[in-house]
């Protein structure tokens, strides 16, 4: 089963035929919401919006643990899961599509490990690769049958949120080598790594990050733009699922 993520931009999916929904208990409580099940083509899908139907949760009190578990246990092995972003690197404008292909984590005090308190083993992950390397693949063969340009590398790097940044903190993200940036990706990517889905982000560029001042946040943002990005997820999420 393919399970997707929705981010703020995307809280139910529209190409989605759906045949029930599931409320899913968990060991680390509520998950954002009930789990949206049904088929996109032959594919069978079960959708989550991260934030929740009503986009009512901040990213930091997003309760990744629960969400990763849930689709897991309810058969999901592997995940696309859709960001809202903003562009740091020049080419990636509003609009732009990006599978990030690795990550830079400046979260703090969220939930971030299933491997702690003394009932559960202490384990290493290998993190070396946080997207999976043949799902981001198969998506950008998706992208091109669908005639659609997707920017296929990129460093997303995670911030804590639910507040832009700085002018200051996008030039240090910037010179940490980070192209994109969003307040989601962590530690959702880690997650998935230690339950064993083979996890990929797709991220939608909405402004550009604040480094030419205080207002690039704002004023490159268009709901047009925006409205047309998302359709494009839509459709690549067609055609991946054939």
């Amino acid at each position: 089963m393919l399970a997707i993520i929705g981010g703020s931009r995307l809280v139910s999916l529209p190409i989605l035929d759906v045949t029930h929904r599931q409320i899913v208990r968990t060991p680390y409580g509520e998950p954002s919401c009930a789990l949206t099940f049904g088929n996109v083509g032959a594919r069978s899908v079960v959708f989550m919006a991260r934030h929740g139907y009503g986009n009512s949760i901040a990213p930091h009190e997003i309760n990744y643990r629960a969400n990763l578990w849930a689709l897991r246990h309810v058969g999901a092995r592997e995940v696309i899961a859709i960001g809202s972003a903003g562009g740091i690197r020049p080419d990636m404008h509003t609009g732009s599509l990006v599978l990030p292909h690795d990550v830079l984590d400046y979260t703090y005090g969220r939930k971030h490990t299933l491997f702690e308190g003394a009932e559960h083993a202490m384990r290493h992950i290998d993190f070396s690769e946080p997207y999976h390397p043949a799902l981001r693949q198969r998506l950008l063969l998706a992208a091109a049958g669908a005639g659609l340009n997707v920017i296929s590398s990129g460093v997303y790097a995670c911030t804590q949120g639910p507040r832009l940044e700085s002018v200051a903190e996008i030039r240090k993200l910037e010179r940490d080598g980070a192209d994109i940036v969003g307040m989601t990706g962590m530690p959702e990517a880690a997650l998935a790594a230690e339950l064993a889905l083979d996890y990929a982000a797709l991220c939608i560029v909405t402004n550009r990050a604040a480094s030419q001042g205080r207002q690039g946040a704002e004023q490159d943002f268009s709901p047009d733009i925006i409205a047309r990005s998302t359709q494009d997820v839509a459709n690549l999420l067609k055609a991946f699922c054939i």
